[in-house]
């Protein structure tokens, strides 16, 4: 068997998205509606969850974006 270099898939329940993100549920809705927040991925017949890879490139996203661009520096000699 070899071994797999893909790192295993975590979902993340609404209440964990909630507490990684610091938004509530109805903005979370509010985002997906409007195209701007992953969306969830059905688990059951009434329950979701959300991919955790795809919560933390938003939360990146958003540091990105919310951060003025700073050249690089020179390096020092």
């Amino acid at each position: 068997m070899s071994e797999s270099s893909e790192s295993p898939v975590e979902i993340l329940r609404r209440p964990a998205v909630e507490a990684r993100i610091g938004l509530s549920r109805s903005t979370i809705y509010q985002l997906i509606k409007d195209g701007k927040f992953p969306s969830p991925i059905s688990l059951g017949t009434k329950s979701v969850g959300w991919l955790a890879n795809e919560i933390d490139a938003w939360i990146s996203d958003r540091i990105k974006a919310s951060r003025p661009s700073v050249p690089p520096s020179s390096t020092r000699e």
